[in-house]
């Protein structure tokens, strides 16, 4: 089975998008940034997701939400990135470990996924492509743009 788990901070508001490129947008463009685990496993999905919430997720300033879907709505476009297979992974590798020295976790961890979620929001222009040209490294990072379920 395979598990979806996207964590977002609580209290950050949307910044300006200008942040994230190299050169300022002429749009008045904000983003927010999440971070996504695709977890593929055998056993308790209930573990999983204990797992997750008691590992991965700081309970006062961050809120975990379940399933495949967009944690946000009312976003442009969101770019969601992470590591090619054989990249160095340093986040998922400490989460492996951790697993693997847990004393009877109760599921078998098969595959963990680790994703960047920028959603960006706003009025204008918005093209993607500037986006992945200045956040994304072509030799370490996959990625992909999800338009949202209305357009």
């Amino acid at each position: 089975m395979t598990a979806f788990f996207e964590i977002l901070d609580r209290y950050l508001e949307a910044g300006d998008a200008s942040g994230l490129l190299y050169a300022p947008l002429r749009e008045s463009l904000a983003f927010r940034r999440t971070r996504r685990y695709e977890i593929e496993f055998e056993g308790d999905a209930t573990a999983v997701e204990d797992f997750v919430r008691h590992t991965l997720v700081d309970a006062v300033s961050q809120e975990l939400r379940s399933g495949d879907a967009p944690a946000l709505e009312g976003f442009r476009f969101l770019l969601d990135y992470g590591m090619k297979p054989g990249a160095l992974d340093l986040e998922k590798e400490a989460v492996a470990s951790f697993y693997r020295g847990m004393p009877s976790p109760d599921f078998d961890l098969k595959r963990l996924t680790i994703r960047q979620r920028i959603y960006v929001f706003g009025e204008g222009v918005a093209d993607p492509k500037r986006f992945i040209r200045d956040i994304c490294n072509a030799a370490i990072h996959n990625w992909r743009v999800i338009e949202p379920a209305h357009a």
